[in-house]
């Protein structure tokens, strides 16, 4: 049954690879810059779905993470001249070493009082960023188009000897990563780590008497999660050329989790779908003002402020009602029938060489 779910999950990702890298050919430029957001997004959401789904740390700052990897790219490209690709893991280091320093203190408190904690962080960054106008241009930003260490621009980029527009390459670059860290992620979860973090989730006590050292893996969690943050954040300032202080408004934390819930708590196979839903609900949202089927009241309301900030609710609500194991909850009970008959299947193949 294991090898048969891994062959099938193997033959699913090459499957989605292979959908990558051909897609920019078959949609617009405007599309794939739209896609590279999501490949940014699944790249958070992914970090923290380690952190709160497979450990059980609830974290509403996840946000400020992205905040402090994508304010160090910014300050290495535009202050310092670095290449922007060369600042990605070390805003990934950064944002880590700042999440794995957290986590220490965070040692002491669970559940609830986690959950504020790590929001008082998110709601705090921007203050700070706007204290330290020297470092971060306050108020103002740090803006990296025309820069020299920024790659594409206007004029775009060649690699292999073929012309990518911005977007293109941005996509590319953003999927690469995407898919680099999932296979990390992958090895980690199924490695030591991931069977102490799932015991750490289901029972401190149990996975105490069991030897797991709760402080390590607690705070190599946060150190983890934050470092996909990190990575996210640098590309995401990448992709807007652009970061202030509300380039990472405090919202961002709780759609990241939403992202989490609806792709599924402690499934890695749902995370793209939790990425694509906090990227294209808002976008859904304000074009059903122009399906003209619907009720004229209904096309006014999509308009009006908040009206995505509610959709988010309900379609939580929903999820958390009808499908609690999110989109990879669904997709491993879809796929269970295809799994178990490959694994009867080849039980049977083993019986027949057996008895030949």
């Amino acid at each position: 049954m294991l090898r048969a779910g891994l062959g099938l999950r193997t033959l699913a990702f090459a499957a989605a690879l292979a959908l990558v890298a051909v897609l920019p050919r078959y949609v617009s430029d405007f599309r794939a810059s739209e896609l590279a957001y999501v490949g940014i997004f699944f790249i958070a959401i992914l970090g923290l779905n380690i952190l709160t789904g497979y450990t059980g740390q609830i974290s509403l700052g996840h946000g400020a993470y992205m905040a402090i990897g994508g304010y160090t790219t910014a300050i290495l490209v535009v202050d310092h001249g670095v290449k922007d690709l060369w600042t990605i893991p070390v805003a990934g280091l950064v944002a880590g070493l700042v999440g794995f320093l957290f986590g220490i203190p965070a040692l002491r408190l669970s559940g609830l009082y986690l959950a504020l904690a790590t929001f008082a962080v998110a709601v705090a960054t921007p203050a700070v960023i706007k204290k330290a106008e020297g470092l971060t241009g306050g108020s103002r930003g740090l803006n990296l188009f025309g820069v020299e260490g920024h790659t594409g621009g206007i004029a775009g980029v060649s690699v292999l000897g073929r012309h990518l527009t911005f977007n293109d390459w941005l996509y590319y670059l953003s999927w690469t990563i995407a898919a680099s860290l999932f296979l990390v992620a992958w090895a980690i979860l199924r490695g030591r780590p991931g069977r102490a973090f799932r015991a750490v989730r289901d029972s401190e006590v149990a996975a105490t008497a069991s030897g797991v050292n709760l402080a390590a893996y607690k705070t190599l969690a946060f150190g983890i999660s934050a470092f996909y943050a990190g990575v996210a954040g640098a590309l995401f300032t990448i992709a807007n050329t652009f970061v202030n202080p509300t380039t990472f408004p405090v919202v961002l934390s709780i759609t990241l989790l939403i992202g989490v819930v609806v792709g599924g708590l402690g499934s890695l196979t749902g995370v793209v779908v939790g990425a694509l839903f906090v990227r294209f609900l808002p976008t859904g949202i304000d074009r059903l003002s122009e399906v003209e089927a619907l009720p004229e009241r209904i096309r006014e309301a999509s308009n009006e402020a908040g009206v995505p900030d509610l959709a988010y609710g309900i379609v939580l609500i929903l999820v958390v009602l009808l499908v609690p194991g999110g989109a990879g909850g669904l997709l491993t009970k879809l796929g269970r029938p295809l799994t178990s008959r490959l694994y009867s299947k080849s039980r049977e193949l083993s019986a027949k060489g057996g008895g030949g």
